[in-house]
């Protein structure tokens, strides 16, 4: 794909998204941000569920003990 057809499609893409209606528009980034995770798992990655886990995993263990 060379230059021109990329600016074109982004042309179309960008002529579309315009001619939607804004609450339609404004529905779609909400579904959009709504299926992303949290934000600490957006940024971080898995690392804040695996230390989430392991935490809750050694609250159980002691409760058991007690």
């Amino acid at each position: 794909m060379n230059s021109n057809d990329y600016v074109k499609y982004l042309t179309e893409q960008f002529v579309q998204y315009m001619n939607r209606p804004r609450d339609e528009r404004k529905t779609q980034r909400e579904e959009r941000k709504d299926m992303r995770g949290p934000v600490h798992y957006h940024l971080f990655g898995l690392l804040p569920y695996a230390c989430s886990h392991y935490i809750s995993n050694i609250k159980r263990m002691f409760n058991r003990r007690h």
